[in-house]
């Protein structure tokens, strides 16, 4: 039987690591790449050995032999892009946030049913293996009954590979060395400015976007949630654009007296190892008879750590016997989709599901803006703006 084949859209630093899932997959191929920017996609192509590029995605839509497609595209063109393949017949994976409201999550969802196609919500980090290995301990009741969760996250230099380090070290005000050796890996700044334009990134780049990760995590560890309070604040990165941290979230899961917390910092001067973002992210779940802490995740600021630690009865269990490696979680992911279209079933993330880890982050948004207590089902959805500039986008932000 041959093998089915996928297409990806959107050449950017992400795309490497959807590559992976392809490789030996005995079901389905990297068929073919599309980008406006054509020389990224003939790069991308060489170095993933991809047989066919697009020039543009009306020609994927066209091809007959295209089974399904990966959007990694920015937020604003999620739905519209779903919608189009849907209609065109193909299995659709968006990255994630899912969409820039409810409503367009609508219309994705209704477009993959009316057509008979999947569409998946490429939600990684549900795919990492220490946080697969820590929903495992939970079911199996290893720490009795759940009491909270608490994520921390450090973003150790916006972008990416320590530069504010280096900036540093280059002035003299920090001296070279061994505890200063570049990590991470070059993200290049064109490919992520779009998201600080909230009218086409429909939020934060911190807890909106990657926020949509950790929303996810804890819908997938412990259940729905009932209600979030947020406190998010702003940090200037350059003159006039922001960063959506220092923040703090709160929220109670639903039909339990269960809670949580997720704060987020930026310390620019902190080195993280990491092999991609140079972010530190550590969860801790607490239960009636122990404690359950995952210790990475994006980065490694704790290598000497096992990736999974879990307190019972006075004894400290060490895991290193799991995979821990970010790429593992993409891999997963994307396996998942293959085996979905291959089986007829619903991938996780499921369209109906990355609905709803959406809401939960457009609530949490919505309570820092309302400095309020938000029900998630009485979350009121809001109209997508309309689209401006970067320069017209802050200063609409900025006036406001």
């Amino acid at each position: 039987m041959p093998k089915m084949k996928f297409v990806i859209v959107g050449c950017g630093r992400i795309a490497t690591l959807h590559a992976i899932g392809y490789r030996d997959n005995p079901d389905a191929e990297l068929w073919g790449v599309c980008d406006t920017n054509m020389s990224a996609a003939k790069k991308f192509a060489a170095e993933h050995a991809v047989p066919k590029i697009y020039e543009a995605y009306d020609d994927v839509l066209a091809d007959k032999d295209v089974c399904a497609v990966e959007l990694l595209l920015p937020h604003h063109l999620h739905c519209e892009y779903a919608v189009r393949a849907c209609r065109a017949k193909k299995h659709v994976s968006v990255q994630k946030p899912m969409a820039m409201n409810l409503a367009q999550c609508d219309e994705m969802i209704s477009a993959a049913r009316e057509n008979g196609v999947l569409l998946k919500v490429f939600e990684n980090f549900v795919f990492y293996p220490p946080y697969r290995l820590a929903k495992q301990l939970l079911d199996a009741g290893e720490i009795g009954t759940p009491q909270g969760i608490r994520l921390k996250m450090n973003n150790a230099g916006l972008a990416s590979n320590n530069l504010p380090i280096d900036k540093k070290v280059r002035r003299g005000d920090v001296p070279a060395g061994e505890d200063v050796k570049r990590t991470g890996w070059e993200v290049d700044p064109k490919s992520w400015l779009w998201r600080f334009n909230e009218t086409l990134s429909g939020g934060g780049p911190t807890v909106f976007d990657d926020g949509y990760h950790k929303f996810s995590v804890i819908m997938y560890l412990l259940g729905d949630v009932e209600k979030v309070f947020a406190w998010i604040g702003r940090t200037q990165i350059i003159p006039g654009v922001y960063n959506d941290c220092p923040a703090a979230i709160m929220w109670k899961h639903r039909d339990k007296q269960l809670f949580g917390v997720w704060d987020v910092v930026s310390s620019d001067e902190m080195f993280v190892q990491s092999k991609y973002y140079t972010c530190d992210e550590r969860v801790e779940i607490t239960g009636s008879r122990g404690v359950i802490w995952v210790t990475r995740c994006t980065g490694e600021m704790l290598p000497e750590a096992a990736p999974v630690l879990m307190y019972r009865d006075g004894k400290l269990t060490e895991y290193w016997d799991v995979k821990h490696d970010w790429a593992d979680s993409f891999e997963a992911s994307t396996r998942d989709f293959v085996d979905a279209v291959k089986n007829n079933r619903e991938p996780v993330l499921s369209g109906e599901r990355g609905r709803e880890v959406l809401k939960f982050a457009l609530a949490a948004v919505d309570s820092s803006a309302k400095n309020q207590e938000i029900y998630l089902d009485s979350y009121e959805d809001k109209p997508v703006m309309e689209r401006q500039g970067l320069i017209g986008s802050l200063l609409r932000k900025n006036k406001n």
